[in-house]
């Protein structure tokens, strides 16, 4: 069933605090889960503490993954991490430890995220989730620790910006593109607190895992969520992942939006990234042909079965140019598993990449693959900033698996259009 009453946003607010809200009012709400990582979790039971914290409001709403140190790679990482085993055993929190995965693979995959859903973390891409038709959003590691101790948390409604994409993708062409074009064409701060509704014939065509993708980057925008409907592809998803009952939420054809973008992706071309802004995208056109040194696939962005599965065909009977390290990291164990069963994972490492936990770590900077100075590392991550990958004097593209695959066979990047030409 689905209900409709303004934009998808509003609707889901209203829905949890029992009356009408809309773009602009302050609401406090009762959240449906909560997720801390080991990157902030430490400063959440701080600030737990200091409020005088005595319990987690719902333990079962509640869950801490160990994924961007993982396994710990220094001794004071290490302490931290004890403290937060103690911390999710005294509270009864549902604890995913080091070799999970990634948190924004996790959650959903574990059936804690339902459509019409409020679901907030102490991590900026929990918009991930959005691809399932719900409200998550991130926040800060002392709002986190009061949504703890009371079950909500305090908001201002979002504006909202519609974003419409029409057409069929050409063949090389992947919902990493569409989501690099969307950052690039709205900037990093053009979508600032807004809510994006994102959808179109090429959302319809996607999976929830090329959906994922584009709903974790709607942050780099600047939005608070990134949110699209819930069709047959979400509850298939969800069969086997949970038995709650849930409604899927869309907005009514009179909804209010700040503004509506209409596009027409027929012509998509690979898209990248260029160091060192996320919305500094250009055509592939324009970057082909530079040397690369390190090529990663992974993340919370790129790091699921379809991505791999795209990146082994593309491998399979070839080698990655002798001059590029390939670091692979699945986004959780059971995807690990998936690539194992299924033989993705054999095909990359006989090309070459070198496997490594699933968790953060590249992507990050803290471990499993850190590049030197000046060298440039072409990554399916969601982020290229300075520093980003451990050395701020690094120089970082993001692209899709299929472009990252096809670059660390030729050692520069490369349009993985070319193969299906």
């Amino acid at each position: 069933m689905v209900i409709r009453m303004g934009t998808m946003s509003e609707e889901i607010l209203s829905a949890h605090v029992g009356k009408d809200v809309v773009a602009g009012d302050i609401v406090i709400v009762p959240v449906d889960f909560i997720m801390g990582q080991d990157g902030t979790t430490s400063l959440t039971i701080q600030a737990f503490r200091n409020m005088g914290g005595k319990s987690v409001h719902d333990p079962d709403k509640f869950a801490i993954v160990i994924d961007h140190n993982s396994p710990s790679p220094l001794e004071s990482v290490s302490n931290i991490h004890d403290q937060i085993r103690e911390f999710s055993e005294e509270h009864h929190a549902i604890l995913y430890d080091i070799g999970e995965g990634v948190c924004h693979q996790i959650v959903p995959e574990k059936g804690h995220v339902l459509p019409g859903g409020i679901v907030i973390g102490a991590d900026s891409h929990t918009c991930t989730y959005g691809a399932l038709n719900s409200f998550a959003t991130g926040v800060g590691s002392t709002d986190l620790a009061a949504a703890l101790i009371s079950g909500k948390t305090w908001m201002k409604a979002p504006g909202t910006i519609k974003l419409i994409y029409s057409g069929s993708l050409p063949a090389g062409v992947y919902s990493k593109d569409v989501a690099l074009h969307m950052v690039g064409k709205l900037t990093a701060n053009g979508a600032t607190y807004k809510a994006l509704e994102i959808q179109g014939d090429v959302i319809d065509s996607f999976s929830i895992e090329a959906r994922m993708t584009i709903s974790n980057m709607a942050v780099e925008t600047g939005a608070k969520v990134g949110i699209m409907r819930c069709d047959s592809m979400v509850q298939q998803y969800l069969k086997g992942r949970t038995t709650e009952q849930y409604r899927g939420v869309d907005a009514t054809e009179d909804a209010r939006y700040d503004k509506i973008v209409e596009d027409d992706l027929s012509a998509l071309s690979p898209q990248v990234s260029k160091p060192h802004e996320v919305d500094n995208v250009v055509p592939i056109a324009e970057v082909a042909g530079t040397e690369v040194d390190e090529v990663f696939i992974g993340t919370c962005t790129n790091g699921r079965l379809e991505d791999f599965s795209i990146a082994a065909r593309l491998l399979a009977g070839k080698q990655v140019s002798r001059r590029v390290r390939l670091i692979v990291a699945p986004a959780s164990r059971e995807i690990m598993l998936r690539c194992i069963e299924e033989g993705i994972l054999d095909k990359m490492v006989r090309a070459g990449a070198v496997i490594v936990t699933p968790g953060c770590g590249p992507c990050v900077g803290t471990c499993g693959g850190i590049p030197a100075d000046g060298e440039v590392v072409l990554s399916t991550a969601n982020r290229n900033f300075k520093g980003r990958m451990g050395n701020s004097n690094a120089f970082i593209y993001l692209a899709s698996p299929a472009t990252a695959a096809y670059s660390a066979i030729n050692g520069v990047i490369s349009d993985p259009r070319e193969v299906f030409e």
